[in-house]
């Protein structure tokens, strides 16, 4: 059975993980991805990657103007399996926690909210202020499931490449796709 999925990547940094989530989901087979990217994630394509917008929306089925509030994904009658915003700027958080759908990308979202589909905001900030500490809380409230990219080290994740393959895994688990460059816990070594 195919998979439907909404990807937003939004103006925080990092917008090199939602490509890289994309590179992985065009490999994996019966899944039609939707894309949507805000004006600030476009500009963070140019500052933070030599990547142009056409290499992004070449690896996904559909590709959505930020502006266009008609657009398919726009409405709840518009069947998915869920939206990751990868990454998800604080601006984007607020937004989503606060129902405040100015943009494509927060309307998707708000259809996912509203529809109880799976919605993964995958948020880029630091230090966070208590601002963002409750908008993230108030998104978990409402239902979203919050992967902050932390580093992880238990899995040999030596590179940035490899914690990041380590987010996408995270984030993957959550629509029951599995991703093999993904090392889960494996429990802790004893014994000589």
């Amino acid at each position: 059975m195919s998979k439907r999925l909404i990807i937003g990547i939004s103006g925080a940094s990092g917008v090199i993980m939602g490509y890289r989530l994309l590179q992985v989901l065009q490999g994996v087979p019966d899944i039609e991805t939707h894309l949507v990217i805000t004006e600030g994630a476009a500009r963070n394509f140019a500052c933070e990657t030599e990547l142009s917008l056409d290499e992004v929306r070449a690896l996904v089925d559909y590709s959505y103007d930020i502006k266009d509030l008609a657009a398919t994904i726009a409405s709840g009658s518009f069947e998915t399996d869920g939206m990751i915003v990868m990454p998800c700027s604080m601006a984007s958080v607020a937004g989503i926690a606060n129902g405040f759908s100015t943009n494509l990308l927060l309307r998707a979202a708000d259809v996912c909210l509203k529809e109880d589909r799976r919605l993964v905001l995958v948020p880029r900030e630091t230090p966070l202020s208590r601002l963002h500490l409750h908008n993230l809380a108030q998104a978990a409230d409402y239902g979203c499931t919050i992967i902050p990219p932390m580093l992880t080290f238990y899995n040999g994740a030596d590179t940035v490449e490899k914690q990041i393959d380590h987010i996408i895994g995270k984030v993957l688990k959550r629509f029951g796709i599995d991703y093999k460059k993904f090392r889960p816990w494996q429990g802790a070594r004893t014994g000589n």
